[in-house]
């Protein structure tokens, strides 16, 4: 057996039965791999878990077609913990075979608290080390420290200096690996053994990524001016502000730090600094992280962005997570090409662009589908984000939160906006990420499914319009424990007084939870004449104004948990020719065309090869999209368009934002 999910597949074999009923309350079965491969063996996978919107799929779906004598293979998943198979439906006992799955059962050596903290997408490296080593029953702590070892590198005990201490977590936090609390404490545990370390704020910077880079930043400074003063050694560390414990010089210059350090200047994770004392070789490795007069800097980035990105597109075959971790880069690089407005660095950026949303394309219509039943631990896509919200306040029992969703906007218009915030609010910490808008991503189809907490085929209904969206947020939180009175919502916001506006929508005592929809860049968008740059310098003008910053900090000093994302992203393109379908379309858009049969989409699609006719995953019957790609669009052959509705990834991987105070 080759891998822990030949065990599960085996139990697959289509056409032997129209309805499987599985237990999986490790969520197994919605691992991105397992899922692919079980869609591509023709088993569609529905979750049970509210009751009443399992029936309308089950019935309008797949009820219907048995009864046409059609054959479907359907896997009916049930995650909760605690639940029995035989808590399903009696209708679907009397039909369906019963399997179930667990992770004790894939690594019955192993302590079952730790391995189910894991992401699933670690669980091969897990596999391949039993495998391997087969070792006997362990209790906790050996399986944390197995686990550290052999998927993470990480061989704590033999960590014995600071170089090799700064290697491990630059390579856990610059790679956004994300290591379970549970494992992190036994980390610190085991290097606080060691006395070398003990001066080490190792409670923050093992398990916070924010924490580590404010670790590295503020001692930066520091050694740019021993670079500068050979024979300067500070005395007193406080005349750098230094607020975190531990060594004041770190070994920034050695070779296995430095290659870290480099792009983490490049990606914005670490920001350059003002060193007029410090006298350094023009192309000394080190200005990098030198706030220069001029353009010297930011050209020494886009270079450097350039060629980081190029070297790590990803493939056709890679994981969501790849693609995310990409986005992030992306943006950066496309927020300082369209800030500079520099020709020769927009044409290579399209070029690099033509190639990278071919590639994404591709890799959308293979593995989109398995996105949709992902756990919302790490939401992944945009319904997802109100779910891991709920299990936040449930967790913590009486924790109020807030979610800004900003109408259209782009990652890389993101990455303009974070910096502009951080300097209007030094205290400001932001953790950020990236997920999947729903596609079509438009703003009817996806910003639905953010309030509702559902994929659009349950709202079939209102799939045109976003005048439902209140009723589908306030029932979202009624269906998990709160009154509609302890929920607020408002839209078309961005102008004006943040304090005044909160203040008609909210109750800072009794309002629980707050959707709250900032519409202003999408009014930028649908108005914009000079492209991506226009959008940047627009955007930026309208975040210098200090509604967003205040906003975000208004509800934080309400107590609120503050996530911010966008429905969608867009993309200046180009026209391609405009279909003259009459009413055959029932969306007309610049970048999709939504079609009532599959049948009267293929008859356009025939005519407009650049577009794709998009399979209706997760969308209601008779909707049919076709739907434009890369820097294409349904407009005139010489126009250009700032758009949304397509597939690039500028439009399709969107900001996640969760916002905090500095503890410090």
């Amino acid at each position: 057996m080759n891998s822990w999910r030949d065990a599960i597949l085996s139990d697959f074999v289509p056409n032997v039965s129209k309805l499987t009923l599985v237990a999986d309350p490790d969520n197994l079965l919605t691992e991105e791999k397992l899922a692919l491969e079980l869609r591509r063996r023709g088993f569609d996978l529905i979750e049970f878990n509210d009751p009443v919107e399992f029936r309308y799929a089950y019935e309008s779906k797949y009820r219907s077609t048995w009864d046409r004598g059609e054959h479907t293979d359907l896997v009916v998943i049930l995650w909760l913990q605690d639940a029995e198979l035989e808590s399903l439906p009696y209708d679907l006992l009397q039909v369906g075979r019963k399997v179930s799955f667990n992770l004790g059962d894939l690594f019955p050596s192993l302590s079952y608290p730790v391995i189910e903290k894991l992401d699933r997408s670690l669980l091969d490296a897990l596999y391949d080390a039993q495998c391997k080593s087969h070792p006997d029953r362990m209790g906790d702590n050996a399986t944390k420290d197995f686990i550290l070892r052999h998927v993470f590198g990480i061989a704590a005990e033999l960590i014995t200096n600071e170089v090799e201490l700064l290697r491990a977590l630059l390579r856990l936090h610059y790679s956004k690996i994300h290591i379970p609390l549970t494992l992190c404490q036994r980390l610190i545990q085991v290097l606080k053994s060691n006395d070398g370390f003990k001066a080490w704020p190792l409670d923050e910077i093992v398990p916070d990524d924010e924490a580590f880079f404010s670790f590295l930043q503020e001692r930066w400074p520091v050694f740019l001016a021993k670079l500068g003063k050979a024979d300067h050694v500070s005395e007193d560390s406080q005349e750098y502000g230094l607020k975190y414990s531990g060594p004041d010089h770190l070994p920034f210059d050695h070779q296995d730090i430095r290659v870290y350090i480099d792009n983490m200047f490049l990606e914005g994770k670490l920001t350059p600094v003002d060193a007029t004392e410090t006298e350094v070789d023009a192309d000394s490795w080190v200005q990098i992280g030198i706030e220069a007069v001029g353009v010297i800097d930011e050209e020494l980035r886009i270079s450097g962005l350039f060629n980081l990105v190029e070297k790590e597109l990803p493939t056709s075959e890679s994981r969501y997570s790849d693609w995310t971790t990409f986005a992030l880069k992306w943006a950066e690089l496309s927020s300082l090409v369209h800030c500079s407005n520099t020709a020769q660095h927009q044409i290579r950026l399209k070029e690099v662009g033509y190639v990278l949303n071919a590639t994404f394309a591709e890799w959308l219509g293979g593995h989109y589908a398995s996105l949709i039943n992902l756990p919302p631990t790490n939401p992944v896509m945009l319904h997802h984000v109100p779910r891991r919200m709920a299990r936040d306040i449930e967790d913590s029992g009486s924790s109020r939160a807030a979610l800004i969703v900003v109408d259209g906007l782009a990652l890389d218009q993101w990455v303009t906006i974070r910096q502009l915030l951080q300097k209007q609010d030094a205290n400001l910490v932001m953790r950020e990420s990236a997920t999947f808008a729903w596609i079509p991503t438009l703003t009817s189809v996806s910003r639905q499914s953010i309030f509702s907490g559902k994929p659009p085929l349950y709202f079939p209904s209102s799939i045109n319009s976003t005048n439902n969206e209140e009723k589908l947020w306030k029932q979202f939180w009624e269906g998990h424990g709160l009154s509609r009175l302890d929920v607020a919502y408002q839209r078309g916001l961005g102008d004006g007084d943040a304090s005044s506006v909160l203040e008609s929508a909210i109750h800072p005592g009794k309002t629980k939870v707050v959707g709250l929809v900032v519409d202003k860049v999408d009014k930028i968008m649908h108005g914009m004449q000079l492209g991506s740059a226009g959008m940047h310098n627009q955007i930026k003008q309208w975040c210098q104004s200090g509604f967003l910053g205040a906003l975000v900090g208004q509800l934080l000093d309400y107590g609120y948990e503050v996530w911010l994302t966008a429905d969608h992203g867009n993309i200046e393109c180009d026209g391609k020719g405009r279909p003259s379908e009459g009413v055959i379309a029932e969306t007309r858009g610049e970048r999709v065309r939504v079609y009532p049969t599959p049948e009267l989409r293929a008859q356009v699609a025939a005519s407009f090869t650049f577009a794709h006719e998009w399979q209706p995953v997760g969308l209601p019957a008779n909707y049919f999209p076709l739907v434009a790609g890369g820097r294409d669009a349904f407009v005139n052959p010489g126009d250009s368009i700032v758009g949304h509705g397509g597939i690039a990834i500028e439009e399709v991987i969107v900001p996640l934002v969760k916002f905090e105070r500095k503890k410090r």
